[in-house]
């Protein structure tokens, strides 16, 4: 079998620009979900019922449901609903922060509710307010002991913002496909995809590992 490994280096600026919009997808859902995950966070955390079950709702159907099935509901279904006409591109980023925003809202409760009852008692007995004791006491001491987890969504939404190549977002997937169609070049292409994914995605493994080390809480 002859191989063609000049079809990468011919199609560099194609895979180029596919990295770029995967890094935005990350960057631009991971934006969101933070503190939208914050928000659903406190809703389950509220002593109103009604707005307890609305956060516990959130959490639980977005969680549940297959990313993939997610990202085509949106595509598919909500313009119907809303009758307005999204791009792929910010049809893939509401899918995926829709996702991601309900584990960060499960990864912020754990952080809240591993803070000591007392910290907060103590801050209250100071005349603080219930929200500047979450925002002043509580919330910093939780990003610290979560901040490992976070890095952890981080590298798994990377790799997942590839599943949103089924809508035709231009990401690294997405491109790599289209040249595997238009060239034939099945194994060159897909083996460049695995190169580049993992080049990408090791560097950022071991910044999760070096976070776990240094800001890792160990009681």
């Amino acid at each position: 079998m002859k191989y063609d490994w000049d079809v990468i280096w011919r199609y560099r600026d194609q895979l180029f620009d596919g990295i770029v919009v995967t890094v935005l997808l990350t960057v631009i859902t991971m934006a969101i979900s933070i503190p939208s995950g914050i928000a659903v966070m406190m809703l389950r955390r509220s002593k109103l019922k009604p707005l307890g079950w609305l956060g516990t709702c959130f959490v639980e159907f977005f969680r549940n449901l297959p990313l993939i099935l997610l990202i085509y509901w949106t595509f598919y279904v909500l313009p119907i609903m809303v009758e307005w006409t999204v791009s792929p591109f910010a049809t893939g980023v509401t899918a995926l922060a829709l996702a991601i925003s309900a584990y960060n809202a499960e990864t912020f409760r754990a952080g809240v509710n591993s803070i000591r009852k007392g910290q907060s008692d103590a801050a209250l007995a100071l005349g603080m307010s219930w929200w500047q004791v979450m925002y002043r006491v509580i919330l910093p001491q939780a990003v610290r002991r979560i901040l490992p987890v976070l890095a952890s969504t981080w590298v798994s939404l990377f790799k997942d913002t590839s599943l949103v190549s089924v809508i035709a977002v231009g990401e690294l997937a997405y491109n790599t496909m289209q040249i595997r169609s238009q060239t034939f070049r099945i194994l060159e292409m897909l083996t460049a995809m695995a190169v580049i994914y993992w080049c990408l995605g090791y560097p950022q493994a071991k910044l999760v590992d070096w976070i776990h080390r240094k800001y890792g809480v160990k009681e």
